[in-house]
């Protein structure tokens, strides 16, 4: 139920965002334009974003082979539906899971980590994605990429709009709130994302080696992807969607890391594996 209300409060943020820009570019009129743009934005958030992100990185669905197979044996363990399973085609390793629910869910895989990591390695990351989905961290991870990437969206709109307004149109939008729009919005969308992931990461750790009880497996896939992530760059990179991945795919940007720190999260899963 928590996550529900976090759900809730980020599409509340992303309207009163356009409510504000709105009013500033438009007034009162402007206003009701940004709330009915808001609310459609709102809808694609919640029903179409996996979609997006799915689109936007070529991802093609299978529905046959080893990771398909894996895929459906992880989810049968941990008694959730099998996830619809996508290839990406890109050379860094890494993987997300994306989605509403347990059953409108998918996890997708790049082609350098299924060419990476070997079988048990594989395995040890699938059961990560399918921990996010079991624990339902895939409807405000995925709302929270569709509201980061409207937030950009409406950042550069509001910036080319008002260097294109006439001078005495411009002189009605206070500079103070211009600058502010400019620089909070980036890091509000930011916020939103490492509000959501960091320590649901942790979890998602945990629960998936508990469903296929290899902390180890798992612990040296994350070694393995953090070190080769950091040397092959993503073809097609978003700071929208980066809080999605089981590693950051830009792991350059480590102030604003939507993910905790690597060698925490091995020492956790080795720790685990001891207690057993």
């Amino acid at each position: 139920m928590f996550y529900y209300f976090k759900t809730i409060f980020l599409i509340t943020l992303l309207t009163a965002m356009f409510l504000f820009i709105g009013k500033l570019l438009a007034g009162e009129v402007g206003m009701y334009i940004a709330l009915g743009v808001a609310m459609i934005i709102n809808f694609i958030s919640y029903y179409f974003s996996d979609k997006i992100v799915l689109s936007y990185y070529n991802a093609k669905e299978v529905n046959s082979g080893e990771i398909y197979d894996i895929v459906k044996e992880v989810a049968f363990r941990a008694n959730i539906p099998t996830p619809k399973v996508y290839i990406i085609e890109e050379d860094q390793p890494n993987a997300f899971a994306t989605g509403r629910n347990p059953h409108h869910s998918a996890v997708a895989i790049t082609t350098g980590l299924i060419n990476l990591l070997d079988y048990n390695e594989i395995r040890g990351v699938i059961a990560h994605e399918i921990a996010h989905i079991k624990n339902r961290d895939i409807l405000i991870s995925t709302i929270a990429a569709g509201i980061a990437a409207a937030i950009s969206i409406v950042i550069d709109i509001f910036q080319w709009t008002f260097f294109f307004r006439r001078d005495d149109e411009n002189n009605n939008i206070n500079i103070f709130s211009y600058l502010l729009i400019l620089i909070l919005g980036p890091i509000i969308a930011l916020i939103i994302q490492m509000a959501v992931s960091r320590t649901r990461e942790y979890l998602a750790d945990q629960t998936g080696a508990k469903i296929i009880n290899d902390p180890i497996s798992l612990a040296k896939a994350l070694e393995k992807l953090h070190y080769y992530a950091s040397n092959i760059p993503l073809y097609k990179q978003n700071l929208a969607f980066n809080h999605l991945f089981i590693v950051n795919p830009q792991s350059l940007l480590n102030l604003f890391s939507t993910h905790p720190p690597i060698e925490e999260r091995i020492k956790r899963l080795y720790k685990l594996a001891n207690n057993r």
